[in-house]
């Protein structure tokens, strides 16, 4: 079986900023760039993919999302730099991250793995279109990200790992731990709502609750809002969770537009434009160049032995 590594850029990449503290030989931050470098040495090494692709989030962000809802992913604090080396001022502190945002995407290109970006569209939607696609089939899809939103993708070929709370999720393992299957997860957490997104839920009802109080929602058959809504209102108990959640359904059916991924918001130029890169990617790897910025940007000692010898392994795979 075949395998592909799908990464969810920008969540893995926030985690290296935050974490790495390591400084070039000149003295500025390059944690975020050299962390998720080392961080994606250790992964391919770990699954051996056949491919790898990163996706990042569009300059925006999600604009169909935040059309609907002004207030989406409002209220979130600015990532910092890793407390040991927070010496820059904020504006420049900014400058940086953009930096090495902007420098690690010059040192992707140089290996031979597929990145996609479209503007006003997130990472989220992207790596739904990719796991998705066709060319993928019969493939096992490895999503590296701790957001509990790509739970809903999980089947029986696509697995969620989890790198910050060091988990691997399958549909199986979600049911056993959540109680819900993932082709009705993105029901649930629109009941349950996303504080992390600016999406308020129905007070007062968690996943736990969910899972007890609707136990059809562990079951492998997708359920609709109108159904969950028939469900409470049928309800012989007269618990206080079914009546919020039918007194609430028109938060639950705005929540679901916002969080489900079944159905990636992206329009219909860019779904082309991400299928043609995924189909006619050509498999190159310019050890050279990617070395040359190394040296350029003050890596220092640091050893990629392992990765270069992975995109060795991908070349030769899709020559």
């Amino acid at each position: 079986m075949k395998r592909v590594l799908i990464i969810d850029a920008l969540n893995m990449y926030f985690r290296a900023y935050i974490v790495n503290p390591s400084l070039s030989t000149n003295g500025q931050p390059i944690g975020g760039l050299k962390g998720f470098l080392t961080i994606l040495q250790k992964l391919i090494r770990e699954t051996k993919p056949d491919e790898v692709v990163i996706c990042w989030d569009g300059e925006g962000g999600s604009q169909k999302r935040k059309a609907r809802d002004k207030g989406y992913k409002e209220g979130r604090k600015p990532i910092r730099l890793n407390r040991d080396i927070r010496t820059l001022s904020e504006t420049e502190e900014v400058a940086n991250k953009v930096w090495q945002q902007t420098r690690l995407v010059e040192y992707l290109n140089h290996l031979p793995i597929i990145q996609t970006v479209l503007p006003a569209v997130e990472a989220d939607d992207l790596i739904s279109l990719t796991v998705q696609h066709p060319k993928y089939d019969g493939w096992q899809k490895v999503i590296v990200s701790s957001d509990k939103d790509f739970f809903q993708l999980c089947n029986e070929e696509t697995v969620l790992f989890r790198p910050i709370q060091k988990q691997i999720l399958n549909s199986k393992r979600i049911v056993e731990d959540f109680g819900i299957h993932p082709t009705n997860f993105a029901l649930a957490r629109a009941i349950v709502g996303d504080r992390s997104d600016n999406l308020a839920g129905i007070r007062g009802i968690g996943l736990s609750t969910v899972a007890k109080r609707l136990p059809f929602l562990a079951e492998d058959k997708f359920y609709s809002i109108d159904e969950l809504i028939c469900y409470c209102e049928e309800a012989e108990n007269e618990l206080k969770a079914y009546k919020s959640i039918v007194e609430n359904k028109t938060t639950i059916e705005h929540n679901y537009k916002m969080m489900q991924l079944y159905s990636p918001s992206i329009s219909v130029q860019g779904k082309k434009k991400v299928k043609y890169a995924l189909e006619n990617f050509i498999s190159d790897f310019n050890q050279t160049g990617f070395k040359a910025l190394m040296v350029k940007d003050g890596f220092g000692v640091v050893d990629f032995t392992d990765l270069f010898a992975s995109m060795k392994r991908i070349v030769a795979n899709n020559a």
